[in-house]
């Protein structure tokens, strides 16, 4: 048999997945400073939230290729809330954004052709852009006094083969929310070179101090995309539930192209279940319960990072205005996976920075979304452990 070159990874799992596995076999205490899933971390969910799911509505197969008009508009209700009016005509229903990113890769690229990524930034893009025969290229965010967009070096990451840049607002790790200026200099970009914009808001209500600004009212000349679900903004990531914005502006003809094109796309695959689209008002409605939670949680984990890291001055904690993960700087005295081995053999596990695209060394990431006590714990163990390094 033969298989596509599309498919030909590394599947060899790697150290730090086997020494994992190792100690979680043995039964030896972990202190996960990496958690990513809510429904694994302590919180509280409505106990009648599963109950949507049983509306008699979704006994009649509707085969809509941009959803359920109810659902279309329940999204609608959500940018409404962020100061945004949509229609239910500029939504498409997916059964992830990592669907939602392919949708948009295939609408927007033929084989061979390249997508901008902001970098440090999650490593999902890779695989979305081999399934898809596009190609990523990285383009920088630098830190200085915070994290912001080099402008520059993205105009030097285009080539006559870039169709469009991917933007995650606020971007995981770093937790850096597009600043008016930097959406700017974005959209000079996209106009000069012909690129479409898609955005990422799955963090969007989680900024310290309140939430965001979302794209979905779109950018004057350019073609905007923004991506989101309920993974993140009402905690149910095992829901498969989330969407496509088309933002509308008045000199963008092209939107109407594009919706044109992408609902050829979504009724091609009719990808999300009735029950989930029925269900998707309520949780969306619902979503300010886990939402406070979830805020609650990471501003306290924030606080005890910080205080405990106040003994350790060699170490940074890099400026985070959204999300749930803290970057670290460290001395960069040996490769970060080390560093990560060292860690977990002391029972903390956290990620090394160069997951995120970040150097080899001199970066850590850890999550803030766990429970307190065990985050505390965590931290004091790398706390010690970095204090034997000084």
């Amino acid at each position: 048999m033969r298989f596509s070159q599309r498919t030909n990874w590394n599947m060899e799992e790697n150290e730090l997945a086997r020494a994992h596995r190792r100690r979680v076999a043995a039964g030896l205490p972990i202190a996960d400073l990496t958690a990513s899933n809510p429904t694994r971390c302590d919180f509280v969910y409505n106990t009648g939230l599963l109950a949507a799911l049983s509306d008699a509505r979704a006994l009649d197969y509707d085969p809509q290729p941009r959803g359920l008009l109810s659902a279309r508009e329940a999204v609608c209700a959500y940018y409404a809330g962020h100061g945004v009016a949509l229609t239910p005509e500029q939504i498409f229903l997916t059964t992830s954004t990592s669907e939602a990113y392919s949708f948009l890769f295939r609408l927007l690229c033929d084989p061979g052709n390249e997508i901008l990524a902001a970098q440090p930034g999650y490593p999902l893009f890779d695989f979305l852009a081999v399934l898809d025969d596009v190609k990523l290229k990285a383009a920088p965010l630098v830190y200085d006094h915070g994290w912001q967009i080099d402008s520059e070096g993205f105009r030097r990451a285009i080539t006559p083969e870039t169709r469009a840049i991917v933007l995650v607002h606020p971007n995981n790790p770093t937790g850096h929310f597009t600043k008016p200026w930097e959406a700017e200099e974005l959209a000079r970009l996209c106009r000069e070179f012909d690129l479409a914009l898609i955005v990422d808001e799955v963090f969007l209500d989680y900024g310290f101090g309140g939430a965001g600004k979302s794209f979905a009212a779109g950018l004057e000349g350019v073609a905007v995309f923004v991506v989101s679900g309920l993974s993140k903004i009402a905690g149910l990531p095992q829901m498969k539930a989330a969407w496509i914005v088309v933002a509308r502006t008045e000199s963008s003809p092209e939107a109407c192209v594009a919706l044109d094109r992408l609902e050829v796309i979504a009724d091609t695959f009719l990808s999300m279940n009735a029950p989930v689209q029925c269900a998707l008002p309520a949780w969306l409605e619902g979503r300010e319960a886990i939402q406070r939670q979830i805020q609650s949680r990471v501003a306290a984990n924030l606080d005890e990072l910080d205080r405990q890291l106040v003994q350790l001055p060699e170490v940074s904690r890099l400026e985070v205005e959204g999300g749930w993960y803290a970057v670290l700087r460290i001395p960069a005295l040996a490769p970060d996976e080390q560093t990560v081995l060292a860690l977990l053999e002391r029972g903390v596990w956290v990620h090394p920075g160069y997951f995120f695209g970040m150097a080899e060394s001199g970066w850590l990431v850890v999550s803030l979304l766990g429970p307190e006590q065990e985050f505390s714990a965590g931290v004091a163990l790398l706390a010690a452990f970095l204090n034997t390094q000084r």
